[in-house]
């Protein structure tokens, strides 16, 4: 069994553990208290940031994501009356440790959501993962990040039935999509776009395969063209008012010979769908492969030629 699996199917254990421990949210909180809240984030904790502002905007916070390339060497930055939130998995990467040196020289509250025992964690999430498909750490960004929209006025539903509903979605028959033959496309409606570009994330980076994430308005103004019967296209469904404009837009591609699998998890509302959507596109992403023998833990270093092109780039 790979680490992947073995990370996955804790993932319930982990969240219910975070639930119990509200403590460190409840600290950093009164350091975003009224403040406009810059959230930075690279890769997969880019993706926790964009979904991050999509509920601390349930709490009336003036909320902006900032990838962390862009926050330390163009800006947007956190200025006075602004409060930084940063994510990452170890608290080690290269842009993200610049925005934070800055904010921290000019003064300005910060709060650090990261694995257990990173430096300079204020807030931790889970065990550090051996597989580099992060999968269980970006499960506890999101837990974290909906804790801090609670205490900030968030009405956000039943948060503590969210690993109930991991566990469902953990237990559903697989796989959930067959491979395609050229492309994996994602989708979703509101904060789902973000789960959308997760999932294709993952699937790059664990099986290789060629994958893209949209919102379903920037899917269907162009690329939609492009889909056919070669492709499958993955429909994150998790209620709210978009979800009309996805199910139309599948029922097209279908129309095209595209292969769609819908993908629905309501249950606990839009702003918690986040969190048994993800899972399921951490499912694809194992799945798939698993179906084509790669291993999803090795980041593509496997390949030969692989680590030696891209290692000393640094992180």
């Amino acid at each position: 069994m790979s680490a992947m699996r073995e990370t996955m199917a804790r993932q319930p254990a982990d969240l219910r553990e975070l639930l119990a421990d509200p403590g460190p949210v409840e600290a950093a909180a009164g350091r975003l208290e009224g403040r406009r809240v810059l959230l930075v984030g690279t890769g997969t904790s880019w993706h926790a940031a964009n979904q991050g502002a999509w509920l601390l905007r349930e709490a009336g916070v003036e909320a902006w994501p900032v990838q962390a390339i862009d926050a330390a060497l163009h800006g947007p930055r956190p200025g006075p009356g602004d409060a930084l939130l940063l994510l990452s998995h170890r608290n080690t990467k290269r842009y993200s440790s610049e925005v934070l040196e800055q904010a921290r020289a000019g003064g300005i509250p910060t709060v650090v959501i990261s694995g257990r025992g990173s430096p300079g964690a204020d807030v931790e999430t889970v065990e550090q993962e051996r597989c580099a498909a992060f999968t269980a750490s970006h499960l506890g960004a999101l837990m974290r990040l909906a804790q801090l929209a609670v205490v900030l006025g968030a009405e956000l539903g039943p948060l503590d039935q969210v690993p109930e509903a991991v566990e469902a979605m953990l237990a559903r028959q697989g796989p959930l999509v067959p491979l395609p033959e050229r492309l994996l496309e994602y989708t979703g409606a509101g904060p789902n776009q973000w789960t959308a570009v997760e999932g294709a994330l993952k699937v790059r980076e664990t099986a290789r395969i060629a994958s893209e994430g949209l919102s379903v308005e920037q899917l269907y103004h162009g690329p939609s063209v492009a889909l056919d019967e070669q492709d499958v296209l993955v429909c994150l469904d998790g209620g709210g008012p978009g979800a009309e404009r996805l199910e139309a837009v599948a029922a097209a591609a279908e129309a095209c010979g595209t292969t769609v699998a819908r993908i629905r998890d309501d249950s606990l509302g839009e702003p918690l769908s986040i969190f048994p959507l993800t899972v399921a596109v951490q499912r694809i992403a194992l799945e798939c492969a698993e179906a084509l023998g790669t291993d999803p833990c090795a980041f593509g270093y496997d390949v030969p030629g692989r680590r030696d092109a891209w290692q000393p780039i640094g992180l």
